[in-house]
C-alpha cells in the first residue's frame, strides 16, 4: 500500500483479503514490478472520436476488443523494445482497468463493482504491421508491448480523468476519459458478457488522438490523474 512516499507491506492478496504487516519501504529505493500479473489483457480499439479520424478508421457499432498476451507485460522503468520486423512503433497512452473478482455478465450499473483499481498502460503498437494485418494481433503482441503501472489506485472516479503521454517530456496525447465513446462501465459490462473476467485481468481502455513513433533512446511517460506517471524507455532490438 503506497502512503504518501511510504511503501507498507501486505500480507495476504488484494483480490482476497490482506492486512499491512508491520514492514515500510522507501518509495524512491523501491523497484516497481508491474503492479499485477493479468491472465489476460482485453485491449479496446477506438475508443476516442479523434484517435479514430488520425487513423482513417470508423467508430465501431460495437466495442472494438482485441487481446494482448500477458508475456508483452512490463513494469515501471522498464525498456519498450523495438522489434527488428516493425519500422513503426508507436506509443498509445491508456486507462488500465484492474479486475478485482472473478465476473460474468454484469450490468453496467454493477460493472464498477467488479474493479480492484485503476493504474496506466501504453498499449504499444507496431503501426505498419498493424496497417498490413488483417487483425491486430501481431502489432500489438511482442515482448515488451504492455508496459503496466506504476501501481494500482483504488479510489477514482473513471469517467472524469486526464490521460496524457509525454515523449522525452513533451506533451503528445491529451484527453479526459469523459470524451470515451464508450464508458468504462459499458467496457466492463461488453466484455464480460463474452468472457468471465478474472482478479488481475487488464481492460485498456482505449487511446486518445496524437500517437506517434518512438526511436532508440526515447523515454514515455503516461500518467492518469494523479497515477503514474509510468516511465519507460526504448531501446532497438539486438540483431
Amino acid at each position: 500500500m503506497l502512503v504518501g512516499d511510504e511503501i507498507r507491506l501486505l500480507t495476504g492478496s488484494p483480490y482476497e483479503g490482506c492486512h499491512y504487516n508491520g514492514q515500510v519501504l522507501s518509495l524512491a529505493s523501491t523497484h516497481l514490478l508491474a503492479p499485477c500479473q493479468p491472465g489476460k489483457i482485453i485491449a479496446i480499439g477506438i475508443n476516442y472520436i479523434p484517435h479514430a479520424a488520425e487513423l482513417d478508421f470508423a467508430v465501431p457499432a460495437e466495442p472494438l476488443i482485441f487481446l494482448k498476451p500477458p508475456s508483452a507485460l512490463i513494469g515501471p522503468g522498464e525498456a519498450v523494445m523495438l522489434p527488428a520486423m516493425s519500422s513503426q512503433v508507436e506509443y498509445e497512452g491508456e486507462l488500465a482497468v484492474v479486475i478485482g473478482r472473478q465476473t460474468r455478465s454484469i450490468s453496467q450499473d454493477q460493472a464498477l463493482s467488479a474493479v480492484l483499481g485503476y493504474t496506466c498502460i501504453n498499449d504499444v503498437t507496431a503501426r505498419d504491421l498493424q496497417k498490413r494485418d488483417v487483425q491486430f494481433t501481431r502489432s500489438k503482441s511482442f515482448d515488451t508491448f504492455a508496459p503496466l503501472g506504476p501501481w494500482i489506485e483504488t479510489d477514482l472516479d473513471p469517467a472524469d480523468v486526464m490521460v496524457e503521454t509525454r515523449l522525452n517530456g513533451e506533451l503528445r496525447q491529451q484527453a479526459n476519459t469523459k470524451e470515451m465513446v464508450r464508458s468504462v462501465a459499458e467496457l466492463i459490462s461488453f466484455i464480460s458478457g463474452i468472457m468471465t473476467l478474472l482478479p488481475g485481468d487488464i481492460i485498456a481502455t482505449g487511446t486518445p488522438a496524437g500517437v506517434g513513433p518512438m526511436a532508440h533512446g526515447d523515454e514515455v511517460q503516461v500518467a492518469v490523474a494523479g497515477i503514474g506517471p509510468l516511465v519507460n524507455p526504448v531501446v532497438a532490438e539486438k540483431e
